[in-house]
């Protein structure tokens, strides 16, 4: 699956010059002009969603999340710049990290998931050739070779944990940066039976140009699988800034299902997603199969765990002892956390086939010629 939340290594300088810059400096160095209009269909009814720190990793800045009342795509606005983004990407030395919700995000990724994600492909047959766009450490390769033991995967990644992969043995080619990069793309350009996007496009600033990018990569008739998050799940509403998926400011753009298949049926795919599921309300007819990726529950204790406990990143950094008592602190809270981690997956079943449904895949296969 896609691993966003690369490290990166920078100086150990790189923190305190960053954190201590104005709140109204940093504003206007990392955040591009706010948009007045909708940057999937151009409408200008948009609603805010929420604002919101970074509630995960407890870096300074406050983000906009907003909904366009037409299509119902949401996205940052303002957007973060590249600075800003490779800032709020990389892992910063000594910085405070609560292994709470980090292990919650870890569910998004369990070899389950994984399974089930490489199953939906086998009623296409074995690929001869498969790029995995995004793949981090190539554990969705790993994992999918169980089922497709002939075919030669590949993994594309911005950073250089995809040569990390393809040491390990888990891609045969590793390609180090955005598969929209026209150099990038000249070397993969039609060589695929299939390309996956797992939990990638929230991170792109332009899902449109990756879905192209993407395309051409396939061989004519090859198949695009893709998984991304649903920003009509009703834990959204419910949980507001705590819900887990919108992990400001790292992801950039939801989709909602209707959205995504008007885009891929307009660059002339066919939709064949595995199991066409009922429809939530007003997507009658959709042929998107709806996930329940088990962590909402978890992920909310998580965050209100963290945000209840003295925050563990400042202008000033905080004593020897705050730290000790917010990990002391994060411990005890725990178990309420396992708590509801456990709910999430007893519910798991269930919750797919209601609006609480978190994320979706379609399988799309590219015109024969």
């Amino acid at each position: 699956m896609s691993e966003p939340d690369a490290p990166a290594a920078v100086p150990s300088s790189a923190a305190p010059r960053a954190l201590v810059v104005p709140a109204q400096q940093a504003s206007v160095r990392v955040h591009e002009p706010r948009r007045g209009d909708c940057p999937w269909c151009g409408s200008a009814r948009l609603r805010n969603r929420l604002r919101t720190g970074d509630l995960r990793r407890h870096r300074p800045g406050r983000f906009t999340v907003d909904e366009c009342r037409e299509c119902g795509h949401t996205f940052q606005n303002p957007r973060l710049t590249a600075e800003g983004l490779a800032f709020h990407h990389r892992a910063l030395r000594d910085a405070p990290r609560d292994a709470v919700t980090d292990h919650v995000l870890a569910l998004r990724d369990a070899p389950r998931r994984r399974r089930a994600t490489a199953r939906a492909m086998l009623r296409f047959g074995e690929p001869e050739s498969w790029l995995d766009v995004g793949t981090g450490h190539g554990r969705f390769p790993d994992t999918a070779r169980e089922f497709f033991p002939y075919t030669a995967f590949d993994g594309t990644d911005l950073t250089a944990r995809v040569e990390r992969a393809r040491v390990l043995g888990r891609v045969e080619e590793a390609h180090i940066g955005a598969l929209t990069d026209p150099k990038l793309l000249a070397r993969v350009a039609t060589r695929y039976d299939v390309v996956s996007l797992l939990h990638h496009l929230e991170h792109t600033t332009d899902p449109r140009a990756e879905l192209r990018a993407a395309l051409d990569a396939l061989r004519p008739g090859g198949h695009l699988l893709i998984e991304t998050l649903d920003p009509g799940c009703a834990f959204a509403a419910l949980f507001g800034n705590r819900w887990l998926s919108y992990d400001q400011p790292r992801r950039l753009h939801l989709l909602p299902p209707r959205n995504l298949r008007a885009e891929l049926e307009t660059l002339g795919c066919a939709i064949v997603t595995t199991r066409p599921v009922a429809a939530k309300s007003g997507t009658s007819g959709s042929k998107h199969r709806a996930l329940y990726i088990p962590y909402d529950l978890a992920g909310a204790a998580a965050l209100a765990l963290s945000q209840a406990l003295p925050a563990p990143w400042r202008a000033i950094p905080p004593t020897p002892f705050q730290q000790q008592a917010r990990a002391v602190l994060l411990r005890a809270g725990t178990p309420l956390v396992a708590v509801a981690a456990l709910t999430d997956l007893a519910l798991a079943p269930v919750l797919r086939h209601t609006p609480f449904a978190n994320a979706y895949r379609i399988i799309a296969r590219k015109p024969a010629n």
